[in-house]
């Protein structure tokens, strides 16, 4: 511990806020030469009085001990990294709002498509409109089914697992990962439905 870099430090901090000696020993309780010792070195700040000294400069204890500031540069470093995760948030959220907009048009597309098939009954008489009805019954199940995988995150833990030892999963790139939980979702539609047709049709 530099005693003389503590005293010069605090000098350093005292003057900084534009204050004489005199009145940062009023404000600490303290007398004017006791403040003189601290910044030349000669005396150190007792410890009961270090809590008061570190709030009064807007400093941590350990700055003073050390007699300096953190660095500035390590400052900027996590500057930069709070301001790099926060851009990387809004970019992720803003995908999965973009994401979760897409699957919603495409529900509501199959919604209104299979409303008007039903409604007007034209599907029974041809059978390309009959496929239309099916699928777009199958994607309102896929697009409510997939909801709860982009809202809740599921979707970005889908990981591939492996026995080897070096790997024992790895990640999945998120095209990849739409299209599994699209066709898990599909499988999914189609399993209800069929549960429906045979318990209630």
């Amino acid at each position: 511990m530099d005693q003389k870099k503590i005293g010069a430090f605090l000098k350093d901090l005292r003057r900084e806020r534009g204050i004489t000696q005199e009145q940062l020993a009023e404000q600490l309780g303290v007398s004017g030469r006791t403040i003189s010792r601290w910044e030349t070195g000669n005396n150190m700040p007792d410890i009961s009085l270090l809590v008061e000294i570190a709030e009064f400069f807007d400093v941590s204890i350990p700055e003073i001990i050390k007699g300096e500031r953190k660095s500035e540069v390590m400052k900027e470093e996590a500057k930069e990294v709070a301001e790099t995760m926060s851009d990387y948030a809004a970019a992720e959220k803003e995908q999965l709002v973009k994401s979760v907009r897409n699957l919603s048009i495409i529900g509501l597309i199959a919604l209104v498509v299979y409303m008007a098939l039903d409604v007007t009954g034209v599907y029974e008489r041809n059978d390309l409109l009959q496929y239309a009805y099916g699928i777009s019954e199958a994607m309102i199940y896929v697009t409510v089914l997939m909801f709860p995988l982009y809202t809740t995150g599921l979707l970005s833990k889908i990981r591939i697992s492996r026995t080897n030892d070096k790997f024992r999963s790895i990640p999945v790139p998120m095209p990849v990962k739409k299209a599994i939980a699209f066709i898990a979702a599909f499988a999914a539609a189609a399993l209800i439905r069929i549960l429906f047709s045979k318990f209630f049709g």
